[in-house]
């Protein structure tokens, strides 16, 4: 009787840049697989029949297929199938939170670590960024039905290459000078290099989406003044307005909120500066004010930017901290320091108006809040200072409200969302919205698993159209 075959239950690790050497560069950390390691890990899948991992995917990608295409050598094949239902896959496999969503379905996972299936994904969309060609699909007949987007981010571009591939004239308005969305002003190079984002639009636009940049929907022109010319229109302008604690001394300079700290740095090109003309500060003490994504990489740009000391202020604990494991670990290795559990209550500045520190109280955890997570608790006379010439506020963001506030009869929620139903359409009947300016920020893949239903419900009502 031949031997069982001895599950494989151990995760290949991803190369990545010395910690150390990391710190003074921004280029990306995380290597990517080789073709050995990922056809290493790719094997360690078992194929199944139902494969739950597909059903935690917002796109509900073929994963299994993909897999075994990386098994077999067939790299192509692969991307071929992931590009069926993802536009963005090397940004998807760079950025997603795939431990919470496929990964955690995965049956390898039940005795071992389960299988890489977002460091998999990254490797054929690179593969395929190696190529003399890209491969594009068959595109559908001209219906000609015109659509206009607002907004080229991630929910964004989905919509616009699920409606070209369907036949649809597709034009993108977007307010910035380079598309992408969050993915080009909020993700650093170190995680995103933003070749790779300019790359995969540039894929939507040879499937033939129009792009327009530098124009301000709600103020170039309103959403109904595009509409006297487009059958439908899609808004996925994001969640681009920061919030903050209300607490004393947020006004001092020195103070700012992660979407413009990172703005300048990224989308700006602030981090190489003479080279561009974006000038930025290089502060010694750092504090970093919350404790997801959009923190980590705040602070870990402020390493890259030369500060002394960088601290990352949580009021709850490292088992409550919403960024991804993988995230807070890059921190960590980088230098960052973490003050949990300490919630900060006054910001303090010299006599210039500049801000010298920050008032806190440490915390506990009490009861679990509406949230799941257990709720933190002042303790009385933990009172202490600590120093800063530089804070950076990342505690969430809302929607713009310029657009709803210059469209009539569009449904808003109360945080400034855009309501809508399950397909994405709004109370306007040829309106539809998806991603962040709908749900608040969130995720890129939940964006884009969202904008893929509202482009089949837009299609539907452009093919019914008399």
């Amino acid at each position: 009787m031949a031997e069982k075959k001895r599950r494989d239950t151990v995760r290949r690790s991803m190369p990545k840049q010395d910690d150390f050497e990391r710190r003074k560069n921004f280029a990306e950390v995380a290597l990517g697989y080789t073709e050995e390691l990922a056809r290493g890990e790719a094997a360690r899948c078992l194929n199944c029949k139902k494969a739950p991992c597909v059903s935690g995917c917002p796109v509900n990608i073929d994963i299994p297929f993909f897999v075994k295409a990386i098994v077999d050598g067939d790299f192509a094949a692969g991307v071929r199938q992931i590009k069926k239902t993802n536009a963005l896959p090397a940004i998807c496999g760079r950025v997603c939170p795939q431990e919470e969503q496929c990964e955690i379905k995965c049956v390898v996972g039940r005795r071992g670590s389960p299988v890489a299936i977002g460091r998999l994904e990254r490797y054929l969309a690179d593969w395929e960024a190696t190529q003399a060609k890209i491969e594009k699909p068959r595109l559908a007949r001209k219906t000609g039905r015109k659509v206009v987007i607002v907004g080229a981010g991630p929910a964004g571009i989905t919509v616009a290459n699920d409606l070209c591939l369907l036949g649809h004239d597709v034009t993108i308005y977007e307010a910035l000078h380079e598309p992408g969305g969050v993915l080009t002003y909020g993700i650093p190079e170190f995680r995103l290099p933003k070749a790779i984002v300019n790359r995969e639009v540039k894929y939507i636009e040879s499937l033939g989406a129009k792009l327009v940049l530098d124009f301000v929907v709600g103020k170039t022109r309103t959403v109904d003044n595009l509409l006297e010319e487009f059958d439908a229109m899609f808004i996925a302008t994001g969640a681009g307005l920061p919030w903050f604690l209300g607490i004393p001394g947020e006004n001092l300079n020195g103070v700012y909120s992660a979407n413009e700290y990172l703005t300048r740095v990224n989308l700006m090109k602030g981090f190489l500066f003479p080279d561009f003309d974006t000038p930025i500060k290089r502060p010694a003490n750092v504090i970093v004010i919350g404790g997801g994504n959009v923190a980590m990489d705040s602070a870990r740009t402020a390493v890259r930017l030369g500060a002394d000391e960088v601290h990352i202020v949580y009021r709850r604990g490292r088992e409550e901290l919403p960024a991804r494991e993988e995230e807070v670990e890059n921190a960590e290795e980088e230098g960052v320091i973490f003050d949990l559990l300490t919630l900060p209550v006054k910001l303090v500045g010299n006599e210039q108006g500049w801000v010298s520190g920050m008032e806190c109280l440490k915390m506990e955890l009490g009861e679990p809040d509406d949230s799941g997570r257990r709720r933190p608790v002042p303790i009385e006379g933990s009172e202490f200072h600590m120093p800063a010439d530089a804070v950076v506020v990342s505690i969430g963001n809302s929607p713009n409200p310029l657009i709803a506030a210059t469209t009539p009869g569009l449904d808003i929620g109360r945080k400034d969302n855009i309501s809508t139903d399950d397909n994405g359409r709004t109370s306007r009947h040829n309106i539809w919205a998806a991603g962040d300016v709908v749900t608040g920020a969130a995720t890129v893949i939940s964006a884009m698993g969202a904008a893929r239903t509202a482009a089949q419900a837009m299609h539907e009502y452009l093919t019914n159209l008399t």
